[in-house]
């Protein structure tokens, strides 16, 4: 990679925060990988338990590693209990606006009652310690409370994003074996009603453990109750009484605490398995470092709960700080294109965790939209989901940050629990870089290897892998160890692979490339799609860009862009023309797409991620497979309106050259 591609050598130094050399944040990363065990039995006295451990790491049966083995706590109890007995107990948890405007606050001690009402009625209906819970709900105040509920009673929840189908639905909960299903009639979508308990229902017949079924009333659209499996939740919730008190369960910090299923490249969904006291520990000192929360900040993480970042950084780790969470049921851009700033305005949120994505899309929107906001609360963004493009970084830092205010980029994975390279304004604030997610965290041993298991050089390509275990980290794969190993420790021993591709430049800065899976190799060259795409994404034309692979007789693959244009800007074989060059000449030749297609949308997730399988199926023809999750299910046929034209064009270019 050559040092134009990305900005190595461009440092910011956020004016209203303190930057400094990072000595101190170095020494204690070099103490946490020394000394993991006294570092680890230190950081672990934040926690409360019920039974101290007195084991840091069980290592005798890698890569099952055991944290914190002999203790015993409650992860409900850390959440909710233990403020309660304080001053907390009348700060805010959370503060939730649905789609259409509604709030509701919750205290820490009202989220306490909540919970506990729940609980009861979870035992009444014969969840036991151990038992799963599944979780079918959109962003509504219920879905924290049902997690926090599930562990209180020592169950285990799996949480299903609430766009998937009946079959993905079906799938994980009869991997999981759960026997309670929570859900809810529906949902409100860009102002619409939108079923949730339909889909359910199609689940039911696939799903081969399910009790019952407890159903919150969000939108009050008619569903179907099946007597003796359907109940409301709000019935069951008085049934269980208004000042219903539930012990909580001690657990043992080895207990399972969640799976949450993520996709494999290939076959069934993984699923996930952390437990409860390593998990605690990585989740509440990850977000103390990395965001540095106080008792004023009202912090938003803009994740779904129905992903890692929403289980992590808006139900555990937040509520276990004691901080005020910002929840949001709706989309970035429904009723209007500032709804975001709107709602950073109006609740005065100090702390933004975004996601590329949204960056992105706003940047589409133009500066007019946010420029009309106060949004002088804010101070630290963030960024989740996949590495921030330079220019994307730049704008968001220069636009909603004022150049005064620090972006935490933030790389992890749902197996690792936590962040784990991140700037630590909690600990000291180095310089940032847009589009690095600069240094490892404390107790994060990564590194990056080449294809031989050999660490390469600053400034070389290579796989991005973890020398040695963290707190935060997956257990196992449920009900599968063998998948387990063999996904995260088969190619190399004792080595987690991350799957992901990335460098290192000379001040020891990571960036990330894409998943390895996803690197292009043209005419024997290994290129990363961010590469590309963030090449595209730094001319002034471009929003949005994501980049396939295509087969290639002569080169093995070639790279085929499809970009989203910013406001003023219109498609043209001129700008077609200027954005191949702009590649050629940011990255190099090798790099030089064989083809740009310009389109209105890409097509993306409910959560905001682009569905890169759907654009690689467009490429060579083969089946779109599921898209119920999709956003937009028009931005598919806009994209292969814009290949076809593309194609026909080109066709007709080749055939005048035979003439």
């Amino acid at each position: 990679m050559s040092e134009a591609s990305l900005p190595f050598n461009e440092k910011y130094s956020p004016s209203i925060a303190k930057v400094s050399s990072g000595e101190k944040r170095k020494q204690i990363w070099e103490e946490s990988i020394k000394n993991p065990q006294e570092f680890w039995a230190e950081k672990a006295k934040a926690i409360d338990w019920f039974k101290a451990p007195t084991k840091v790491l069980d290592d005798s049966n890698p890569p099952f590693f055991k944290w914190f083995p002999d203790g015993e706590l409650n992860i409900c109890y850390n959440a909710l209990d233990r403020h309660v007995k304080t001053a907390r107990k009348n700060k805010l948890a959370y503060i939730w606006e649905g789609e259409m405007g509604e709030v509701k606050t919750y205290t820490y001690y009202q989220l306490y009652r909540e919970v506990n009402k729940l609980a009861k009625a979870l035992k009444d209906l014969g969840v036991k310690r151990g038992d799963r819970v599944a979780v079918f709900l959109p962003v509504i105040p219920e879905l924290p409370i049902t997690l926090l509920a599930t562990t209180r009673i020592g169950g285990v929840h799996t949480v299903v994003f609430s766009g998937f189908s009946a079959e993905a639905l079906a799938d994980r909960v009869n991997d999981c074996g759960a026997k309670v299903l929570v859900t809810a009639d529906g949902s409100f979508r860009r102002g619409k009603a939108v079923g949730i308990k339909d889909n359910a229902d199609r689940a039911s017949s696939l799903m081969t453990n399910i009790e019952k079924v407890l159903v919150v009333k969000r939108t009050g659209q008619p569903v179907q109750m099946k007597e003796g499996r359907d109940i409301w939740y709000h019935d069951a919730l008085t049934a269980a009484g208004a000042n219903a008190y539930v012990e909580p369960e001690s657990m043992k910090s080895t207990d399972p605490l969640f799976i949450l299923y993520t996709s494999g490249t290939t076959g069934k969904p993984k699923g996930v398995q952390h437990g409860i006291g390593g998990y605690l520990v990585w989740a509440y000192w990850t977000l103390k470092w990395a965001f540095d929360p106080t008792d004023e900040d009202i912090y938003w993480c803009v994740a779904d709960i129905g992903w890692i970042t929403g289980h992590t950084y808006n139900v555990y780790a937040p509520l276990s700080l004691g901080i005020t969470a910002f929840l949001f049921e709706g989309t970035p851009d429904y009723p209007g294109q500032d709804r975001w700033w709107q709602m950073i305005e109006n609740h005065g949120i100090s702390i933004l965790y975004g996601t590329p994505t949204a960056v992105r899309m706003f940047m589409k929107f133009g500066e007019a939209l946010p420029l009309k906001h106060d949004l002088s609360t804010l101070r630290i963004l963030g960024s989740v989901g996949e590495a921030i493009n330079p220019e994307a970084w730049k704008w968001y830092y220069r636009v909603i940050g004022k150049e005064r205010l620090p972006i935490i980029d933030t790389w992890w994975q749902t197996e690792t629990g936590g962040f784990m390279i991140s700037p630590a304004p909690g600990i000291e604030l180095t310089p940032l870089k847009p589009g690095s997610a600069t240094l490892p965290l404390p107790g994060v041993n990564i590194d990056i290897f080449d294809e031989t298991g050999k660490p390469v050089p600053a400034q070389n390509k290579g796989y991005l892998v973890i020398k040695s275990p963290w707190p935060g980290m997956l257990q196992t794969v449920w009900k599968d160890p063998e998948r387990f190993k063999l996904t995260y420790f088969g190619r190399w021993p004792g080595i987690y692979v991350t799957g992901d591709y990335a460098i290192r430049d000379q001040d020891g800065y990571f960036w990330l490339l894409g998943r390895a899976d996803e690197v292009l190799k043209v005419a024997g060259h290994r290129i990363g799609t961010v590469e590309l795409e963030s090449a595209l994404v730094s001319h002034p034309a471009v929003s949005e860009a994501a980049v396939m692979g295509k087969e290639d007789v002569v080169k093995g693959e070639v790279p085929v862009a499809f970009v989203v244009l910013r406001s003023g800007f219109t498609a043209s074989d001129e700008l077609r023309a200027e954005l191949i060059k702009h590649v050629r000449t940011t990255i190099g030749p090798i790099a030089t797409p064989d083809a740009v297609i310009i389109v209105n949308k890409l097509p993306k997730t409910r959560s905001g991620k682009i569905m890169r399988r759907l654009l690689k199926a467009v490429l060579t023809g083969a089946p779109l497979g599921d898209t119920s999750t999709i956003e937009d299910e028009g931005s598919i046929d806009d994209i292969k309106a814009a290949y076809a034209e593309l194609q026909y064009q080109l066709a007709a270019v080749a055939a005048k050259k035979t003439q």
